[in-house]
């Protein structure tokens, strides 16, 4: 935390780690357009990774290299890059800060020993970012504060770190405190004064970068007195996080805490999660070799940040639920692996980013493949021995060629046919299972159509392909309506999702409205006669029948009942009609929807000896129950939802206004934390297809939702009308 790192360049080689101990794996967490990714390149840059600020040998940037990624001017995937300190490899987990892809955040997480939360000083720390430390802390989690864009003519780090310790300390403010103050130079004619160094206050020592290299010195007299008046507080906050517990005695009695004390005890508290450094980073200037604070950060992740071996030991079954010991961070271990990422390459086919949790894998081995928890995404459970092919490191665009893996390590596997993001890898004479991690259900539908005969041909399998990699988007086929519906995070989720159809897999899609599963029921009693009377030489067509239709209670389904006396209508012929209804009850009988709850009673009839059929009676039996429609009153069923939404308390007016603006009903409220309330009503699904984008922007991206099937009730019947006409115009309200 003091003394000056040196590193030998990385940069075109594969990085191998020959134990645990020497690998960190740690994840960037923030919203989008905090400086993640530059703050990626910058750490590579300053680590010898790449041989300018960005790219690797070949030209290729070293995060955000995908061709969406550059049209789009954003991060859409998990990136991994792998850099070497000091001996230590470091697995930096980039992930999109944008709420569509948390899903792959949700990844970074689980692959990470410790996250590295960027925060802007210009923007200051957004909602989401507050939930994801949040579910950090509750799994203990360890974590370090970053804060960039010191250059924005707005920046204030002493304000920033004020408000990470508010945001971040609201439990203990002192587990919230900056390591480094700035060095400000001259102001510019803006008035404001550039970063150009800091100032340690463990060290007590000064390391200037306006020269573009790390340069230390000793502080001068003003500095000096304003690292003694911060430092005291960081001493203290240290010290009562430290295991030993009579150096707080020790340090209040007068005593000088050596520095290498302090650092142990800072670094034992970080990994451990109980204390949260504030850093500072900024990107080189072109021709420089170190950002600003990134030597610092490299240190602090190398000395502060756990190993994985002191990750928790994780939790294994074997694959027909059976138990089975844990498993720890042993190169000699059973083989323990997940697939925490799916790729497809148009050169090497599906690539599986896989983080080792135990044993070592090996290049040209068979595994065995288990998936099993995922179901409801449309992931089939499924245990397959298979082949992998070549192990590699990626970097930017490359793959670099990795001899073996290691337990604790991470690296991309080819050639895993089968293989989704949330499997296990496991040895194929010692299959095992770990239970997957939680995913955000998604929310936002859309349904699709194949643009042409070709593109239909191709769609089942692009699509297949395409929710194999990212378990967040969810296929459904809707037997009621029909359609092919994508079920996705949000808008920009949807985007990339039909982008990545089009440019990978060739296939061309066309968005439709989506349709909700409505039903159609009787308002009243009614009855109607079917009469089939046809004669054209030869056998004829001769069936008739009268029934009666009553509506039943919600979820009844169709009831038939047979009345018929004196054998009006002969008894062969009964299931006939039967069979006549129920088919016209399923292609609906005013709007074209299903009917549903009725009971039909067949009270009379009469046939011919000779030209009474099976087909006949079936058909009187449909006349009959569309008779019977056009004397009553048809109302029109919509399915209701259960909606649980979970907002922070300042959002709570906001949010059950909308609801009411949606015809939803507010059943019950309910206290979910600190500050958090969960809000329970029940609201019409053709009300909520939006509500994943709609919800974000009512709670300013905090608000999240799930939705469960209720029921079906009346729909209003001036709603219902302005469904009917857009039935008839080939489409249905939204």
């Amino acid at each position: 935390m003091g003394a000056t790192s040196h590193q030998a360049g990385a940069a075109g080689r594969a990085l191998t780690a020959d134990r645990p101990s020497s690998i960190r794996n740690v994840v960037l967490v923030g919203h989008s357009g905090s400086g993640k990714t530059t703050l990626v390149e910058a750490l590579a840059l300053t680590a010898g990774a790449v041989n300018r600020a960005g790219r690797v040998e070949d030209g290729a940037t070293v995060s955000d290299y995908d061709e969406i990624e550059h049209r789009r001017q954003r991060s859409i995937q998990l990136s991994l890059v792998p850099v070497e300190w000091d001996g230590i490899k470091i697995n930096i987990l980039d992930t999109p800060g944008y709420a569509d892809f948390v899903g792959e955040l949700r990844a970074g997480l689980r692959a990470a020993d410790a996250a590295l939360f960027v925060v802007s000083a210009s923007d200051g720390i957004d909602g989401a970012t507050r939930m994801v430390w949040d579910e950090c802390e509750a799994v203990g989690m360890p974590r370090a504060i970053v804060v960039t864009h010191l250059e924005a003519a707005r920046s204030d780090y002493a304000q920033m770190t004020t408000v990470c310790g508010e945001i971040f300390g609201a439990e203990d403010p002192d587990a919230v405190i900056p390591l480094y103050l700035p060095l400000h130079g001259p102001a510019g004619p803006d008035g404001h004064a550039p970063v150009t160094g800091l100032l340690g206050l463990l060290s007590q020592r000064v390391y200037e970068y306006a020269s573009g290299e790390r340069v230390e010195r000793d502080p001068d007299p003003a500095e000096l007195d304003l690292i003694t008046a911060a430092r005291a507080r960081l001493i203290e906050g240290i010290i009562a996080e430290s295991e030993d517990e009579t150096l707080m005695d020790r340090y209040l009695g007068g005593e000088d805490i050596d520095l290498k004390t302090l650092v142990d005890d800072l670094e034992r508290a970080v990994a451990r999660g109980t204390f949260h450094p504030v850093l500072m980073a900024a990107p080189a200037a072109d021709g420089a070799r170190q950002g600003l604070g990134t030597v610092e950060l490299l240190e602090l992740i190398t000395g502060g940040f756990p190993t994985p071996l002191e990750r928790p030991a994780v939790t294994v079954t074997r694959p027909d639920g059976s138990a089975r010991p844990d498993v720890t961070c042993d190169p000699a271990g059973p083989l323990v692996a997940e697939v925490v990422k799916t790729s497809s390459d148009p050169y090497v086919g599906r690539v599986s980013l896989v983080r080792i949790f135990s044993g070592t894998l090996n290049p040209e081995e068979t595994v065995h493949v288990s998936g099993h928890g995922l179901a409801d995404r449309g992931h089939e459970d499924h245990d397959v021995d298979e082949r992998i092919g070549t192990l590699t490191a990626p970097f930017g665009k490359q793959q670099r060629v990795l001899g073996r893996c290691i337990a604790g390590d991470l690296a991309c596997v080819a050639k895993l046919s089968r293989a989704e993001t949330g499997d296990t890898l496991s040895a194929k004479d010692d299959p095992l299972l770990m239970a997957p991690w939680t995913m955000p259900d998604p929310l936002l539908p859309l349904a699709i159509e194949a643009h042409s005969k070709a593109d239909e041909d191709k769609l089942s399998q692009g699509l297949a392909r395409l929710v194999a990699e990212d378990p967040t988007m969810r296929l459904e086929q809707n037997p009621h309506t029909h359609q092919v519906v994508l079920w996705s995070l949000g808008e920009a989720h949807q985007d990339v999702a039909l982008e990545r159809l089009r440019t990978r897999y060739g296939v061309q899609v066309d968005p439709v409205p989506h349709k909700v599963s409505l039903r159609e029921t009787f308002g009243g009693k009614a009855a109607g006669r079917g009469r089939h009377v046809k004669q054209s030489g030869g056998h004829g067509q001769f069936a008739i029948c009268e029934i009666e239709v009553e509506p039943l209670p919600p979820g009844s389904g169709i009831e038939f009942v047979d009345k018929v006396v004196g054998g009006s209508v002969p008894r062969q012929f009964i299931p006939s009609v039967e069979k006549g209804v129920r088919s016209q009850a399923a292609r609906g009988v005013a709007a074209g929807y299903p009917l549903v709850d009725v009971r039909i009673t067949l009270l009379d009839g009469k046939a011919h000896s000779v030209d009474s059929s099976d087909a006949a009676f079936q058909t009187a039996g449909a006349l009959a129950l569309r008779e019977a429609a056009a004397e009553a009153r048809i109302d029109l069923l919509e399915p209701v939802a259960e909606l649980d939404v979970l907002i922070p308390d300042e959002y709570v007016g906001p949010v059950m206004s909308d609801l009411a603006g949606r015809r939803g009903r507010v059943v019950g409220t309910d206290q979910a934390g600190a500050g958090r309330t969960r809000v329970r009503a029940e609201i019409p699904e053709i009300e909520i297809g939006r509500y994943a984008v709609e919800l974000r922007s009512v709670s300013h991206g905090t608000g999240r939702f799930a939705r469960a099937y209720a029921r079906h009730e009346p729909m209003p019947p001036q709603i219902a009308e302005k469904v009917r006409e857009q039935t008839e115009k080939g489409t249905q309200l939204r």
